[in-house]
C-alpha cells in the first residue's frame, strides 16, 4: 500500500463521515468542519470532539457563536466565513500545510499530502466581498435565462430551491446575483492565495522538482446561469471544473487537453507515476502516456453521475464526447442534447432533431455500457 512508504497527511473538508478523526491510511489529519457533519459520525464519542480549525478559533480568542440542541457550542459556517483572511478556513488550512511541506525539508521519507479548502463555498460571503464590483462581472449568454420548455421539469423546479435560498441571501434583483458572483469571485481569490502559500512553501522546501501537483474541485457553481444557483445539474457551469497536474520530471511546458477528462482516471494515474500497482477494483485507467505525449484522448468520453432525487439536483446520467456533445438521461423526465462547439451554454435542446437520432442512440449506448460495467441499477428514460 501506499500508506506503508509514504507519510499520508489529509488536511481540510473530508465530507465522508468521521469527520474529525484520522481514516483510510491517513496518518496526520487536520479537520475544518464540526457542525453540518454530526449526523454522521460512526461513534457517539465523536460527539464530543472538535475540528482543528474550531481549536485554532478558540486559541485565536474567538468566541463561538452557535449552540445546538445537545449544548454542543461550534462556530457556525457562517461566521467563520466573515473572519479575517488570516482567520479564515483557507488561510488556516494553508498555513498548516505550509508547516507540512518546510517539515520535509530534512526529510527524506516520501510523502502524500491531500488539502480540501471549503472555499468557494456558500455562505457565499467573505473578507475579500469588495474586492470586485458586481457591476463589473462577466457573464455569459445564459445568465439569469431560466431553463425553457424544452429542459427536463426537474431542472425547472430547481428555482424553487433559489427561492428558499432567499433566507439567507437576496436574490430579488440582478445586481443582488452580480454580488453574489463578486463574492464568490472573492473566496476563488482567497483559494488562490492559499494555493501560493503552499507551493511557495513546497519550494522552499527543495522538493518542488520531485513532487507531484495536482489542483483541481469537486463542482462547480451556476451562479445566476440558468437563473441558478448551487450545483445539482449537468450544466457546465456546475459539471466541469479545473484539473491542473504539475510533474516537473515530465515537461516543463504547459499542455491543453481539449478533449473531455474524467477525475475517475486520477487514481490510476497518480499510483502510475509513483510506480505503484494499480488494484483491479479501481475505476478509470491511467493517463500517464498522455502526460508523455505517447497517447492522445481524441476519442475519449466521460460519464457523470447525480444521485440525490429528493434534495438538490436531478438525478440522471449524462455522457460528453470528445467531439463535444453531450447527452443527458434522467428518470422519467425529457433527455438533453447539446452540442457545445456550437452551443457552449447549452441554450438549445436539439434531443429531439432528426439529424441527431443516431448520435443519440450512439451516446445512449455508451451511457449504458458504463451502467452495466459498474452495476448501475438506475432506469433511464431514453
Amino acid at each position: 500500500m501506499v500508506s506503508d512508504k509514504y507519510d499520508c497527511a489529509y488536511y481540510g473538508k473530508w465530507h465522508l463521515g468521521d469527520e474529525l478523526v484520522a481514516q483510510h491510511g491517513f496518518d496526520d489529519w487536520i479537520s475544518i468542519e464540526d457542525g453540518i457533519y454530526r449526523p454522521y459520525y460512526s461513534e457517539p464519542e465523536q460527539l464530543e470532539l472538535r475540528s482543528s480549525y474550531h481549536h485554532f478559533l478558540v486559541k485565536s480568542g474567538f468566541p463561538t457563536d452557535k449552540v445546538l440542541k445537545d449544548g454542543a457550542a461550534l462556530y457556525s459556517r457562517p461566521y467563520a466565513a466573515a473572519m479575517g483572511e488570516n482567520f479564515t478556513k483557507a488561510a488556516f488550512l494553508g498555513k498548516e500545510a505550509s508547516r507540512f511541506l518546510r517539515e520535509r525539508k530534512d526529510n527524506d521519507r516520501p510523502f502524500l499530502l491531500s488539502v480540501n479548502m471549503l472555499e468557494p463555498h456558500p455562505p457565499f460571503h467573505g473578507p475579500l466581498n469588495d474586492r470586485y464590483e458586481p457591476e463589473a462581472m462577466p457573464v455569459g449568454e445564459a445568465y439569469l435565462v431560466p431553463p425553457g420548455e424544452d429542459a427536463p421539469k426537474k431542472k425547472r423546479m430547481c428555482f424553487e430551491r433559489i427561492q428558499r435560498e432567499k433566507q439567507r441571501l437576496p436574490l430579488d434583483t440582478e445586481w443582488d446575483w452580480r454580488r453574489v458572483r463578486a463574492n464568490y469571485y472573492g473566496l476563488v481569490t482567497q483559494v488562490d492565495r492559499t494555493l501560493g502559500c503552499i507551493l511557495d512553501a513546497l519550494e522552499e522546501s527543495g522538493l518542488a522538482d520531485n513532487t507531484v501537483v495536482v489542483f483541481t474541485s469537486d463542482h462547480g457553481e451556476m451562479l445566476g446561469d440558468h437563473a441558478l444557483l448551487g450545483k445539482g445539474s449537468f450544466y457546465e457551469e456546475s459539471a466541469r471544473i479545473p484539473l491542473m497536474i504539475r510533474v516537473p520530471w515530465l515537461s516543463r511546458e504547459q499542455t491543453m487537453l481539449e478533449t473531455p477528462v474524467s477525475q475517475i482516471d486520477l487514481v490510476p494515474t497518480l499510483l502510475d507515476l509513483l510506480g505503484q500497482p494499480i488494484q483491479d477494483h479501481l475505476q478509470g485507467v491511467s493517463r500517464l502516456g498522455v502526460l508523455k505525449g505517447e497517447e492522445d484522448m481524441s476519442d475519449n468520453h466521460i460519464i457523470i453521475e447525480w444521485n440525490a432525487p429528493d434534495k438538490m439536483g436531478i438525478e440522471g446520467r449524462t455522457v460528453v464526447t470528445a467531439d463535444g456533445y453531450k447527452l443527458s438521461l434522467y428518470q422519467d423526465d425529457i433527455s438533453e442534447l447539446y452540442d457545445l462547439n456550437t452551443d457552449p451554454c447549452e441554450l438549445e435542446n436539439v434531443y429531439r432533431n432528426p439529424e441527431h437520432q443516431g448520435r443519440i442512440k450512439e451516446m445512449s449506448e455508451l451511457i449504458f455500457a458504463w451502467q452495466k460495467e459498474t452495476e448501475d441499477k438506475m432506469v433511464l428514460s431514453n
